[in-house]
């Protein structure tokens, strides 16, 4: 095998105690046929044990069999790794078929994302609905990043194109901060939807600090879960992360190829 080749489908090696790092660019997904191999393949309990005692959080039932022999899948949340089986060494990265030029991580990454987005209550959400819904989305938004103002500007026209969005707070700066107040402002508000699109177009919102502000870290916290770095993170209902900043008729698009690529 050539250097080139495996400059393009190398993966990372990491110590068995380093957090796995989140995918946030999808090929093709895996062929139904390796997923169901695996699903067959039984994970030996004295595995099991030993990845959970490497993995700070994981739980036996995180850990499954992969497709490749000797390495086993941990998937945590929205992100996926993969680990020897004595439990000494982590592979973070994207595992490549290279008769078939299939990414075998991402329908599982998706599967996992789309599990904990289904999992989310909607009272963690703002949620602006369709009429008539043909699609839905899960948006991580900030306040104060621009292209999250830009997204919101096209909100009426994404709701008219049948596509219902569903907010969750991701204040890139982080707890304690401007952006951070400005989020629980929001959510302490009678009507969320109106103080979002307010506060979106610059406007200051007044409140008092609610109980329910916590929601915002809960939020936060998923959103590092999936693997958000930027904002606006877009998800689709198949867990797909389909980019940032989009007009309506992009989202649209993007979203109806996530649900071909899906079906093949």
């Amino acid at each position: 095998m050539r250097l080139p080749l495996l400059t393009t489908f190398a993966l990372t090696l990491v110590a068995a105690l380093a957090a796995p790092s989140g995918v946030l660019a999808q090929d093709k997904a895996a062929k139904p046929a390796a997923a169901t191999l695996a699903a067959k393949t039984v994970v030996p309990a004295d595995v099991r044990a030993r990845v959970v005692a490497k993995i700070p959080g994981a739980r036996p039932e995180d850990v499954a069999a992969s497709p490749i022999p000797g390495l086993y899948e941990v998937t945590m949340g929205g992100l996926i790794a993969y680990v020897s089986a004595d439990g000494k060494y982590l592979l973070s990265g994207n595992v490549y078929d290279l008769d078939t030029q299939v990414n075998l991580t991402a329908s599982r990454l998706n599967a996992a994302r789309a599990k904990a987005l289904a999992a989310a209550p909607t009272d963690q959400m703002i949620i602006f609905p369709a009429a008539n819904p043909k699609m839905t989305v899960t948006v991580f938004t900030d306040i104060d990043c621009s292209f999250c103002r830009k997204f919101h500007g096209h909100i009426a026209d994404m709701n008219k194109a049948g596509v219902t969005v569903r907010y969750m707070m991701f204040p890139r700066t982080g707890p304690g901060t401007e952006s951070w107040r400005k989020a629980e402002a929001v959510w302490c508000s009678a009507d969320r939807r109106d103080a979002l699109t307010r506060a979106k177009r610059g406007e200051e919102v007044k409140g008092k600090p609610c109980a329910g502000a916590t929601s915002i870290k809960t939020q936060y916290g998923m959103g590092e879960e999936l693997g958000v770095e930027g904002t606006p993170a877009v998800f689709t209902q198949g867990g797909d992360y389909v980019g940032g900043y989009l007009t309506a008729d992009q989202l649209v698009q993007v979203v109806q190829q996530s649900q071909k690529a899906s079906t093949r």
